[in-house]
């Protein structure tokens, strides 16, 4: 990343020089009179480009002989065009979305290692502690879409600056919150703000780097920082859990603040209109659906025929059908519904969905699985997550070398089979020890997560039109968070049957996913135009 900052400064830096030369040069083949008459106008009008004809100065100055002989060529003298904000630097642009999604990770993960205490403090009830982790993905899945097709039409710099605000406000008063249902609502609150970063910072990346290897490097890049997020909430929250739980909300709302100053001063807007009046009633009628799914999943836990799981479902179900019907008749749609029958986007969507399902599912239950069938410490609980999560951040980093060679649908189910085969080399071990064991399987399921966090974001932004690609990775972020919602609650399922059953699950989930995306394409394929 830095390389390439450098590279990017070297080249606007040789520009700048040569430009310079340029202008130079003509200045130096013009009378003092044309100079002191170009600069006088300049004061007066701030003019950006101007023809300076030989008569012209002279009469201007009033010293040039009326006989005076104009040149025989008169060479527009052409300055740079003023713009609003700061010039486009990708550098700044890669570093601060991938700061700002790497602490909304490290919120998103941090309840996992931070639960018992909160528990304890508000005094929650069993059925009511699925609400604590599923407060931020029910934000995040409620408004994903909805941020990215707002970023794309209105401002991704303006979504991205809300967004890190927000989460750094609202970070602040879940460390506050007093019950349970305050602190839910702050992390329902966090969710919608992470889903602003999330979906604007993909868009910020493919308006800051042209397509091709650059871009694919940015992706990458950016896939990583997930990874390091997901790898330092746990850690963090860990460390300072014997303290307070309610000091990791409080450290990490700093970053995000200071984050959110540092975007102010280096983004550049870019946005994408497509005129007409946005969508309302598809952004309204969306975010109900997947409230409802959300809730369902949720409630589920404690049994899925229970009246209001049934009701909740079938709303979900409802609504989304209105939602369909609304985008249909919609002149400037939320979401192209042609980009259904596009073979990469069902791959991008089915992608990221198992993702949820079947990896992040399996993790974020890791913890307390550990706790409970070996009665590990939060703490070496933490470092055992580290294993996964940070080889997960080292692979996506370099996973930018296979671009040329892999296809991302190919990296896709790669990743997939690598996690199936790390989760299944675990099996035993989460009974009877000893954590060693842990070691190697933790690792191969680490480079399976990523390859499919430098696959997911490529595949997001190509799988859409470039002047979609906010909208592009909403999508792909909200099958992903809706499919954690699920993978959570199917875990919680089936963990009464003991860890290899969940192990089993997580792999056949994975193993699913790979047959899936490498069978999308040629299954998309006649459905396809242009």
């Amino acid at each position: 990343m830095t390389q390439a900052a450098r590279n990017i400064r070297s080249t606007e830096a040789g520009f700048e020089t040569g430009a310079g030369a340029e202008t130079g040069a003509e200045t130096g083949a013009e009378t003092g009179a044309e100079v002191e008459a170009r600069a006088e106008v300049e004061a007066r009008a701030e003019a950006t480009t101007e023809v300076a004809p030989a008569n012209a100065n002279a009469s201007a100055t009033g010293t040039a002989s009326a006989t005076a002989t104009p040149p025989p060529t008169a060479t527009p003298i052409t300055r740079p065009r003023r713009t609003v904000g700061p010039a486009v630097r990708p550098g700044a642009t890669l570093a601060v979305t991938s700061a700002a999604t790497a602490v909304a990770l490290m919120n998103y993960t941090a309840p996992m290692l931070t639960l018992p205490g909160m528990t304890a403090s508000f005094h929650t009830a069993l059925s009511a502690q699925a609400w604590l982790l599923n407060g931020a993905p029910l934000g995040l899945a409620a408004l994903l879409l909805i941020a990215g097709s707002l970023a794309d039409d209105h401002g991704r710099r303006r979504a991205f600056l809300a967004g890190t605000l927000a989460l750094g406000i609202t970070m602040g008063l879940g460390a506050l919150a007093p019950t349970t249902p305050t602190f839910t609502l702050a992390r329902v609150a966090q969710g919608m703000a992470s889903a602003a970063i999330l979906a604007s910072s993909l868009g910020l990346l493919v308006a800051a780097f042209p397509a091709g290897s650059a871009r694919i490097r940015a992706t990458g890049v950016w896939g990583a920082f997930v990874s390091g997020g997901i790898a330092l909430g746990p850690l963090l929250a860990g460390s300072l859990a014997t303290l307070n739980w309610r000091l990791i909300y409080g450290v990490l709302a700093v970053p995000a603040l200071i984050t959110a100053g540092f975007a102010l001063r280096t983004l550049t807007e870019s946005r994408a209109p497509r005129g007409g009046r946005p969508d309302v009633s598809a952004a309204f009628t969306l975010s109900l659906a997947f409230t409802a799914l959300i809730g369902a999943l949720t409630l589920g836990r404690d049994g899925w025929l229970r009246p209001g799981v049934l009701v909740l479902l079938a709303a979900a179900a409802v609504l989304t059908a209105v939602f369909v019907l609304v985008e249909r008749r919609a002149t400037s749609p939320m979401i192209d519904l042609a980009l259904f029958r596009r073979a990469e986007f069902l791959a991008s969507s089915a992608g990221a969905l198992f993702t949820g399902l079947a990896v992040i599912g399996f993790f974020s239950y890791l913890p307390a699985l550990l706790s409970r069938s070996l009665g590990t410490s939060p703490m070496n609980a933490a470092w055992l997550f580290v294993l996964w999560s940070g080889s997960a951040f080292v692979v996506a980093l370099q996973a930018r070398r296979l671009a040329s060679r892999v296809a991302a649908r190919h990296q896709l189910a790669i990743g997939f089979v690598l996690h199936a085969a790390g989760v299944l080399a675990m099996l035993g071990a989460l009974t009877s020890g000893p954590l060693p064991r842990l070691i190697p399987g933790l690792l191969l399921a680490g480079i399976g997560s990523g390859l499919l966090n430098a696959a997911l974001p490529r595949l997001a932004v190509e799988s859409v039109p470039a002047e979609r690609a906010a909208m592009g990775s909403g999508a792909n972020n909200t099958a992903r968070y809706i499919g954690s919602s699920a993978g959570v609650a199917l875990t919680i399922a089936v963990a009464p049957a003991g860890p290899n059953t969940v192990l089993v699950l997580s792999a056949a989930l994975a193993a699913l996913a790979a047959a899936l995306t490498v069978m999308l394409r040629s299954r998309a394929r006649p459905g396809l135009s242009g």
